[in-house]
């Protein structure tokens, strides 16, 4: 787990934590006992949080990272679980008002934005892990495209930060068979910049948000507003198409089948459906 500080957060939220040092930025998802899972509550005190640095010309650099054992492990299932059983997730509002906004914030930002992934990312946690421009992570961590486990598809972004990082192979081994990427296997293909031992991880992580908040504020900007350019000119449609893919899936009997093993804690059976 990253040290964020012994001192208390400059601001807390009810499931976030803002730590500033200088023109040092920390936010930290604090929901550990869910793994830092996706919540209505999380997403607004996220976006929150995010839109507020997006706008301090104070901050020069932002870190990302999440309390506990967990970066984030995805949609909360257990809170969202009744309604998926019941045929009526709402995916639609839950991607399109809180996921897209606190994606495209992040590309958008004129700022370096790290994310430290300090444990596992999941599901939508890797969209948001992958999201930031250096991701770097503990070697214990892992990346786990889970939606198809549950017969959804990729979304708030993965299904474009993913194959923009590793090319179209990786992507869809990544989607289509949901299995673990270890961290160190994921320097490797390129799907982050560094996979640090444990020990050395907060430390490392910290050294590198000290380092780009002192640096040329203006230049990283520009090389972020060309790679967002050249790789995501087509980002809104593409999170569009994303939604209404997911939208589709959202009371199929595959879904219901997902969730239901995922809540008895055994293998779906899925038929297609």
């Amino acid at each position: 787990m990253i040290v964020v500080s012994d001192e208390q957060p400059t601001r807390r939220y009810e499931t976030v934590d803002l730590y500033r040092d200088g023109a040092a930025a920390k936010v930290v998802l604090n929901r550990p006992a869910r793994m830092n899972a996706w919540s209505v509550g999380l997403s607004d005190d996220l976006l929150t949080v995010l839109r507020e640095l997006a706008h301090d010309k104070s901050v020069r650099a932002v870190l990302l990272t999440g309390a506990g054992k967990a970066f984030c492990t995805g949609a909360d299932l257990k809170d969202a679980g009744d309604t998926a059983l019941a045929g009526k997730l709402d995916t639609d509002t839950v991607l399109r008002r809180w996921y897209h906004p606190i994606v495209t914030t992040i590309r958008q930002m004129e700022k370096p934005v790290v994310t430290a992934v300090n444990g596992p990312a999941a599901g939508a946690g890797v969209s948001l892990a992958l999201a930031g421009d250096l991701v770097v992570a503990a070697e214990s961590a892992y990346f786990m495209l889970a939606f198809v486990g549950i017969g959804l598809v990729p979304d708030g972004g993965s299904s474009l930060f993913v194959p923009s990082r590793v090319g179209f192979t990786r992507a869809m081994e990544m989607a289509m068979l949901g299995e673990r990427v270890p961290a160190p296997k994921a320097a490797d293909w390129g799907l982050i910049n560094y996979a640090w031992p444990d020990e050395e991880f907060a430390k490392k992580s910290d050294d590198l948000l000290r380092r780009l908040a002192e640096g040329p504020t203006r230049s990283y900007a520009g090389s972020k507003r060309e790679l967002n350019s050249w790789l995501y000119d087509r980002m809104a449609a593409h999170l569009d198409l994303e939604a209404t893919i997911q939208h589709d899936l959202s009371s199929s009997a595959d879904l219901i089948e997902g969730v239901t093993a995922f809540m008895e804690k055994r293998p779906p059976k899925f038929t297609g459906e």
